[in-house]
């Protein structure tokens, strides 16, 4: 029996192929925030095993996706702006794993609302260049190992 890919799947892996660089930063961005919101669900669970999982798991793929981040930017040529932006991103991953070491729901919903805010801003820059966002990503499950 041949394991097929969904067609959600088939589609999600043809947008990342085809996405230019600039899309597929939205893109991460649009991961990052949506396993941290599933990392808040996991404040809801009364079962501490769920509770711990689904805090950490998610925390921890949003922590991969920053760091995918963090890797890209280009130093050299980004001057200041890359510093700043290698910095932040320093602080969003620092913050993200006090909030999962402690388990608390603040530091998650720090990231969220500054990830929000980059993601916003690089969406409005892809519109100005006339580079339209990837398909509704926003609801998809991205590319990242579990």
């Amino acid at each position: 029996m041949r394991n097929r890919a969904s067609p959600w799947q088939s589609y999600q892996h043809i947008a990342t192929q085809t996405a230019s660089p600039a899309q597929l930063v939205l893109m991460l961005y649009d991961g990052a925030i949506r396993f941290l919101e599933r990392a808040l669900t996991g404040f809801a669970e009364d079962d501490p095993l769920r509770f711990n999982q689904t805090i950490c798991n998610n925390v921890l793929r949003a922590q991969e996706i920053l760091g995918e981040l963090n890797q890209s930017l280009n130093l050299r040529q980004g001057g200041e702006f890359a510093a700043t932006m290698r910095r932040l991103y320093n602080y969003l991953d620092w913050r993200l794993q006090q909030s999962n070491h402690h388990k608390e729901a603040t530091g998650i919903k720090e990231v969220i609302a500054r990830l929000a805010v980059l993601r916003d801003a690089w969406a409005q820059m892809l519109l100005q260049q006339r580079q339209p966002p990837p398909g509704d990503l926003a609801q998809a499950p991205l590319m990242v190992q579990a």
